[in-house]
């Protein structure tokens, strides 16, 4: 497979072709589905289009391949404005979820499709096939047909098409869906070492979050239209700027609690606040004084201790119950509910085990949270 070391990645960096948005509309009749979308992505760069059914992101990838015209704004492609471009000169390739394969075709054949439509010679056009095969492994399977292949190996040869013309950007659309759970991140992972050896900007539209945080570059959130954030995969989980961004990334515990002075008090704890949360608080005119606010705290941001002696008191911690304890390989996940009524989710090792109705005490580690207003 594909060579995945800095290196291979810093070179393949300066390969890829750069992508614009400038304040990108599209609307159908009375209903806009895009609402002035600005986005820069770097080549070589592979930015995941994160969000929820419905909040624009596969209407920006059609945008951008050319089936799909903008209403108004922008996308420049290499610095070149595509939007007179008919879809078959963008020379662009999308990778859908469904593998859409010639049925009558051997793999070979699929794969060649296209060179054989852009009038490719016989031999360099085996050549380039037998190439895009051993790149996504599946040399040994050039005269094989679909039916005999598994899902996994017809995803595998529908970006083999994909790539072989050497497009100067590959569009994946929910390309991993249809498969099952070890398939797909198998699958992931060798799409994001292609993407790294070739260089080939790279933008992938998904509503899965494992997804998009464990491939991307960057990953631009949407909601209704819009980009609620856009940075790397951690600043996402660990740096939140909206509450949607906060509640859709990752899992929080949503706590009660009240907003002073940049600071939060949840059950047990005072919490330093993130200054994206106090700005957008600030702009909504709801960051003076005293607020009361929910609080976005992660599972893995608290702890538990058994309960004894005199612990338990609100600056020490907050008393809690076990209700369960789940067991997920690399962690456990335990949830408790305090005295004063929360049920709280806590992530933590393996080698630490509560049992349910066990007396606990939960502390917190005193990282900033996001917040919203109630």
């Amino acid at each position: 497979m594909a060579d995945t070391s800095n290196a291979a990645a810093a070179a393949a960096a300066q390969k890829g072709t750069p992508i614009v948005f400038e304040s990108v509309t599209k609307a159908y009749g009375d209903t806009t589905v895009l609402h002035g979308i600005d986005l820069s992505i770097a080549p070589g760069e592979f930015v995941a289009l994160l969000g929820p059914s419905g909040c624009g992101k596969t209407t920006m990838l059609r945008c951008l391949a050319g089936l799909e015209q903008p209403t108004s704004g922008r996308i420049l492609v290499g610095g070149e404005d595509v939007s007179p471009v008919p879809v078959n000169k963008r020379d662009m390739s999308v990778v859908f979820q469904a593998y859409s394969l010639f049925p009558h075709m051997t793999v070979a054949q699929n794969v060649g499709f296209g060179l054989e439509m852009r009038k490719v010679g016989k031999a360099e056009r085996a050549t380039r096939v037998a190439e895009a095969l051993e790149l996504v492994g599946l040399g040994h399977t050039a005269d094989r047909y679909a039916h005999q292949l598994s899902g996994g190996q017809q995803q595998r040869v529908a970006l083999a098409r994909a790539l072989v013309t050497k497009p100067r950007a590959l569009l994946l659309d929910e390309p991993l869906s249809a498969l099952d759970a070890k398939v797909r991140v198998r699958l992931r992972d060798e799409i994001k070492a292609i993407q790294v050896e070739l260089g080939i900007t790279t933008i992938f539209v998904t509503h899965d979050q494992e997804e998009a945080l464990a491939v991307a570059d960057r990953v631009a959130v949407m909601r209704e239209g819009v980009i609620e954030q856009l940075g790397a995969p951690e600043d996402l989980y660990r740096r939140p700027e909206t509450p949607f961004v906060a509640s859709f990334i990752g899992e929080s515990n949503k706590l009660a609690g009240v907003l002073t002075g940049g600071r939060v008090r949840v059950p047990g704890a005072v919490l330093p606040v993130l200054p994206a949360a106090i700005s957008a608080l600030d702009e909504g005119g709801s960051a003076a004084g005293t607020t009361e606010v929910t609080a976005f705290v992660r599972p893995e941001q608290l702890r538990l201790e058994a309960l004894s002696g005199a612990e338990g008191t609100e600056q020490d911690g907050l008393v809690a119950t076990v209700v369960s304890s789940g067991f997920f390989g690399a962690h456990r996940r335990t949830v408790v509910r305090a005295d004063s009524g929360e049920t709280i989710t806590v992530q933590h090792s393996t080698g630490e085990q509560f049992a349910a109705e066990q007396q606990v005490v939960l502390r917190y580690s005193g990282e900033a949270v996001a917040v919203e207003a109630r």
